[in-house]
């Protein structure tokens, strides 16, 4: 009997030949794999798979891409292309990687123009194994507040006058609509207070004298930075006539009062960007805004970052700071995006504007010698609608406390913050004051109460830490008190009870550092301040921007 060996050999021989030929095709798309992952730089390759791994936060919004990520120790502000938001957006953290890029190593770039760290490149090195979200978002922010700290001048003066070299700082005279002409308008900015606004933006935007606080204070409204910061310019060492003599120019546009005179009116969004684009129009005409495609530019904008990143799908503040012209030159604000690196953070205004060094040293002895009858202070109000926010909480604690002149709540919805004084009273008699953050992480009240050397306790680090790295030092146990916002919020902490902890050679110790260190670089001298033993905060801010603009000469 035959059997067909042969045959079923062939077959086998056939099916050999097919899986050897499909193996070799499947080893050498192996192959080509491998080598194509090869050559894609590891910093991309990483970025990648935080994509990949992160795209459930993603959320899209028109043309931009948002990526967001929530974490217990970030607060829950901002978004990836987003300006800060205010709390009721619900939007987290994550750091702009979108513009992240490498050929020849590693790492992710964030620049502002330029090609070395000295002059605004920010490098953030990427080892695996990748960092998370959380851990990125804070490197990169303190990359910022690293590369801010660096363009800080050493000058002791009040007017580094040196450092202009013959070249200094231009002021455009800008058309009255960008600025005077706002001023103006005081009277329709809010509706419910009518001209009565207008009292704030007189004596250079310091507002009237409060006789009952002594020489040097006035009553200063918070969105008054643009005017105060314009009439000190003016009267500047360093100012130049000649825009050919200029190696800084301060464009003097009242970007937070042109969003203020728009927020209670029912206008489309078009109308509310129309003066920003405007003015683009106007320095684009310039030759010294070509020359460097605005890089020696500074503006000056008294309201929060979000009031000018207005997100696509909403209809609060304008697109002013989103603008492709806006990215490179220097924005002051009194409060920084932080994934932004031309962006910085400045000191809201206070109440306290000395005239001369005898005005400063009058008022530090005067907060050391202040008897300080609470151990604690809030003055603030709750946030209807939100019965378990941090604010609520505070004041549950505070007014439950058993001692009820350890902890004392002024209540500003009724009125009880209307009055300055009133204010800087409570925060002088007290040891301790709470500065929860509202309808955005920063507060006008942080810096009242460090001029009345009340040591301030925050409950999140974009309050100050991440905001102020001109103004504020990096060693932020110096000035004040930290409790985690998340832990105030599970009541996992009565706060009342942490500080009573605090012994009183520390609370005397801090409040010195904040009286004869911090206070005169925190305030605004009036507009013919004649300080010579001490730097203001704008002087500070000046020189430092002047250090900052040698370094792109």
């Amino acid at each position: 009997m035959a059997i067909p060996v042969p045959r079923r050999r062939q077959s086998n021989n056939k099916l050999s030949k097919k899986t050897e030929s499909s193996c070799t095709d499947l080893c050498s798309l192996h192959t080509i794999f491998l080598q194509t992952l090869s050559r894609i730089p590891l910093a991309i390759f990483l970025l990648i798979l935080v994509y990949i791994w992160s795209s459930s936060t993603t959320i899209m919004s028109g043309h931009v891409v948002h990526l967001c990520v929530s974490s217990r120790k970030l607060n829950d502000l901002y978004c990836l292309s987003a300006g800060t938001q205010p709390p009721e957006f619900d939007f987290p953290l994550l750091p702009n990687t979108s513009s992240a890029s490498s050929s020849n190593s590693s790492s992710a770039i964030f620049p502002d123009g330029n090609s070395t760290t000295a002059n605004g490149t920010l490098t953030v090195d990427i080892a695996p194994p990748p960092l998370s979200e959380a851990e990125l978002a804070n490197q990169v922010i303190q990359q910022h507040l690293r590369l801010h700290r660096s363009w800080a001048s050493n000058s002791s003066s009040s007017s580094s006058t040196s450092s202009c070299d013959e070249r200094g700082i231009y002021v455009y005279d800008l058309p009255a609509k960008f600025n005077k002409d706002l001023t103006g308008q005081c009277g329709e900015m809010m509706p419910w207070a009518g001209e009565d606004f207008c009292k704030y933006f007189s004596n250079g935007g310091l507002g009237n004298p409060i006789e009952k606080l002594g020489r040097g204070w006035y009553d200063t409204h918070q969105y008054s930075l643009e005017p105060i910061f314009h009439s000190r310019i003016l009267n500047h060492p360093c100012r130049v006539h000649d825009e050919d003599r200029a190696k800084l120019f301060y464009v003097p546009y009242y970007g937070g009062l042109d969003i203020l005179r728009w927020h209670f009116r029912n206008v489309s969004n078009d109308v509310k960007d129309t003066l920003g684009l405007d003015l683009m129009k106007w320095l684009e005409s310039r030759k010294s805004w070509k020359s460097k495609s605005g890089k020696d530019h500074v503006f000056v904008l008294g309201k929060i970052s979000w009031d000018f990143r207005r997100r696509p799908d909403s209809e609060w503040g304008t697109r002013f700071l989103q603008l492709d012209q806006m990215k490179n030159p220097i924005k002051l604000m009194i409060e920084r995006q932080p994934w932004e690196v031309n962006d910085i953070g400045i000191p809201h205004p206070t109440y306290f504007h000395p005239h001369s060094d005898e005005d400063v040293l009058a008022w530090q002895l005067r907060a050391m010698r202040s008897p300080r009858r609470s151990l604690v202070s809030f003055a603030g109000a709750d946030r209807p609608g939100q019965p378990e926010s941090i604010r609520s909480i505070l004041i549950e604690q505070c007014v439950g406390s058993t001692d009820q002149g350890r902890c004392r709540f002024l209540n500003c919805s009724l009125g009880g913050c209307d009055r300055p004084e009133s204010v800087i009273k409570l925060f002088m008699e007290s040891e301790f004051c709470l500065q929860p953050p509202g309808d955005s992480p920063t507060r006008k009240s942080v810096f009242d109460s460090l001029v009345s050397g009340c040591i301030p306790v925050l409950f999140s680090p974009f309050t100050a830490y991440y905001q102020y790295p001109w103004h504020l030092p990096e060693e932020h146990e110096k000035y004040s008190m930290f409790v985690d916002e998340e832990e105030v919020r599970k009541r996992n902490v009565n706060v009342v009870e942490r500080l009573m902890k605090v012994s009183v050679r520390e609370r005397e110790d801090m409040r010195r550092f904040i009286v004869y260190e911090l206070l005169p670089g925190l305030v605004y001298g009036d507009s013919g301040s004649q300080l010579s033993k001490f730097q203001d905060s704008f002087d500070i801010t000046v020189n430092n921007l002047i250090e900052r603009v040698n370094s792109l000469l």
